[in-house]
């Protein structure tokens, strides 16, 4: 006869949230064999200590994980498991972006419409005209569109514009050869961001539009593709013909000003433009801060950010020196090149108490 504290199966499963059939599939899985079988009928019962393993080898099958690799999580600890399980969550959303990518071709193939090319740029500059305009792309519930690119190309440049509302970055790269038309999309983040890595090493690589997205097509090398976005892209035209006038103008080298602003405390900081330098310190005014030589016009001006708003903006920023032209303490920043205009951030601040 069974323990009295063990469950009958059916009664596990209910506790569990499997079926029986997926028990007795565990079970000769060697994932979770029962705690006693009845040596006459085979009737297999569950101790109430086996509930937790259970369930979370529910969950695990849940989220699609391997038979092997539930087996690994179940065994391992905590930390390992929590590796494990990254990894896993890795290589499925690694495997979706691809299969995503892929029906966009599928698709583009079946319409029977040939791509139009719309653009010829050399592939480490295109690839860092990615990375550069992606720091001001955000992943926002409900507004897909802001993880995307806006993608322009007209007979003279192409420009790239990424907005998370919070920064605004425009880049414009020249094209090697005329395009065969003028295209404006809205291209996804994601699949750019894994396209850049590919197209690096290109001397030259071709843009060609397609029905449902662009094709980055270089010599010698598997084509990529990415999807367009069909949500409208934000008026970032109105939102610079808007900008009012430049009061105040500080031109400092982006090596001194990217060290300060990773060497303060605290998630938001504050830049006080004043005669020929630019402090860096805390908004909340806990720290004096770090004291930059600047090249300076204009009246004094102390305005806030958040770090997670600015830093990218500099960091990413072309060239030694860079040009912050400042608007008063609520409007936004425009940070670009000193000698260069091809990139231009704006950045928006925050309140100051």
């Amino acid at each position: 006869m069974p323990n009295s504290e063990l469950m009958p199966i059916g009664v596990f499963a209910r506790r569990c949230g499997l079926t029986s059939s997926a028990l007795r599939f565990y079970a000769d899985s060697g994932l979770l064999p029962p705690a006693e079988v009845d040596p006459v009928s085979g009737y297999r019962y569950y101790g109430a200590d086996q509930l937790e393993r259970a369930a979370t080898l529910r969950r695990l099958r849940e989220i699609a994980m391997p038979l092997a690799a539930a087996e690994a999580v179940l065994d391992a600890g905590a930390e390992e498991a929590a590796r494990l399980l990254d990894e896993h969550v890795a290589r499925v959303v690694a495997d979706a972006a691809a299969t995503l990518r892929e029906a966009a071709a599928i698709k583009s193939a079946l319409a029977g419409a040939p791509g139009v090319t719309i653009a010829t740029l050399k592939g480490p500059v295109l690839a860092d005209a990615v990375d550069q305009v992606l720091t001001a792309t955000a992943h926002e519930p409900g507004m897909p569109v802001l993880a995307g690119v806006r993608v322009e190309a007209g007979p003279e440049a192409v420009t790239l514009t990424a907005t998370d509302r919070y920064r605004l970055s425009v880049r414009t790269l020249v094209s090697a050869r005329p395009p065969e038309r003028t295209w404006a999309g809205t291209v996804d983040g994601d699949d750019l961001r894994a396209a850049a890595s590919a197209v690096r090493r290109g001397a030259l690589v071709r843009v060609e539009a397609l029905p449902h997205g662009i094709r980055l097509a270089v010599a010698g090398r598997e084509d990529r593709h990415c999807r367009l976005l069909s949500d409208e892209f934000p008026d970032h035209r109105l939102m610079l013909a808007s900008l009012g006038a430049v009061t105040t103008r500080a031109t400092v080298a982006k090596g001194p000003l990217l060290r300060a602003l990773e060497e303060q405390p605290g998630e938001r900081v504050a830049l006080h433009v004043a005669d020929r330098s630019v402090r860096v310190h805390p908004l909340d005014g806990t720290h004096p801060g770090t004291t930059i030589p600047a090249a300076t016009t204009g009246e004094a001006l102390r305005i806030g950010f958040e770090l997670t708003t600015l830093h990218p903006a500099v960091s990413t920023a072309i060239g030694p020196d860079l040009m912050l032209d400042l608007r008063g303490p609520d409007q936004p920043v425009t940070i670009r090149s000193a000698d260069r205009g091809d990139l231009t951030t704006l950045a928006m601040p925050v309140a100051s108490d």
